[in-house]
């Protein structure tokens, strides 16, 4: 942890804490997961193996109500026992004397992350199909948990959900922006004007996709993870999200993350796993366009805030290579992509 540790973990300290939260073995080592690109997330081992999974807030300064480790604990601690997959968690460590910032850590679940296109190609065309499905009955069986028996009821306003999205990452985007995007204002007002009558309020994950789920060797959803943008609101926000992220037959941008994972044949297309979540779910799906448009708008948001994290040095030291000049293009077609699914472009 020589390059780590000051001042993501502190060792001795955080150790401590975890020695008095669960049972381990020996001293305890540290390795960041590549890959996370908002909050930082560490497997933490012990003589016996890994053990542990722990996140943290980036470094540096943070967006306002960004990277809420309390809030993220207690999802997935509500969730435990419900037909949603979460890890076990061992707690919550709001002692900012432990470890400068807020921090939680989970029992360690042995899976599969599809992280990118060669963890996809070892698999085959069946597995594939069977995640497919797997992320879309997985995404229905959150959106039927009832919030007020897990102990949620209260985790957010349950009406104005696009409304209040809107007026977040807008925020968000003002305070990270890197330059000047006006398209992005613009789609901000075209989204309030065109919103449509909204969903009965489910649980809304905030960033459902292939990348932020575990699978087993049979491809089923064993664990949902990344459970920072959580809160009460649109169902139908998760599956644009979900969609977003998916390989676009129609689009001609460069394939990367999930997108370049899922146009491996297998993978459901995008209306098929839009006509599962639809049947599944038994409702109307006239409004998908539109929530698709509001998923693209807030990933160019999303995206900017992390662009400005890596380039400000926030994120830790990283073993995968960054491509900072793709992420910053993101931006821009994400935006166009909202603009152009809402006939403004």
């Amino acid at each position: 942890m020589s390059d780590t540790e000051p001042p993501v973990i502190a060792v001795n300290r955080v150790s401590s804490w975890i020695g008095n939260n669960a049972e381990v073995d020996g001293a305890l080592t540290y390795s960041l997961i590549a890959g996370g690109r908002s909050n930082m997330t560490f497997t933490v081992s012990d003589n016996s193996g890994v053990r542990f999974v722990l996140r943290r807030p980036p470094t540096g300064k943070l967006l306002p109500s960004a990277h809420d480790m309390a809030r993220e604990y207690r999802l997935m601690h509500s969730l435990r026992g419900t037909e949603v997959p979460v890890p076990e968690m061992v707690g919550l460590c709001q002692d900012e004397s432990v470890n400068g910032r807020d921090f939680y850590v989970m029992n360690y679940v042995d899976g599969i992350v599809v992280r990118d296109v060669e963890i996809g190609s070892s698999m085959n065309e069946g597995i594939r199909r069977k995640m497919s499905e797997s992320l879309i009955d997985t995404l229905c069986a959150l959106h039927r948990v009832d919030i007020d028996h897990v102990g949620l009821g209260d985790l957010a306003k349950r009406n104005g959900y696009i409304e209040r999205q809107i007026k977040r990452w807008s925020g968000q985007w003002e305070s990270s922006r890197t330059r000047d995007i006006p398209l992005v204002d613009s789609v901000a007002r075209e989204l309030l004007v065109q919103l449509p009558e909204p969903s009965p309020t489910t649980i809304a994950h905030g960033d459902y996709r292939l990348s932020n789920c575990m699978f087993d060797s049979s491809g089923s959803v064993i664990a949902v993870l990344d459970w920072e943008l959580c809160t009460l609101g649109e169902p139908m926000a998760d599956l644009a999200g979900l969609l977003g992220y998916w390989y676009d037959k129609n689009s001609d941008d460069e394939l990367v993350g999930d997108a370049a994972t899922t146009q491996l044949l297998g993978f459901m297309s995008q209306d098929e796993l839009a006509a599962r979540y639809v049947e599944e779910m038994g409702i109307p799906g006239g409004s998908v366009d539109y929530y698709r448009a509001f998923a693209e708008w807030r990933l160019a948001c999303i995206g900017e805030g992390v662009y400005s994290r890596y380039l400000g040095g926030q994120q830790g030291i990283q073993s995968e290579e960054i491509d900072l000049e793709q992420m910053q293009k993101s931006v821009t077609t994400h935006v166009e992509k909202a603009a152009k699914m809402l006939q403004m472009l």
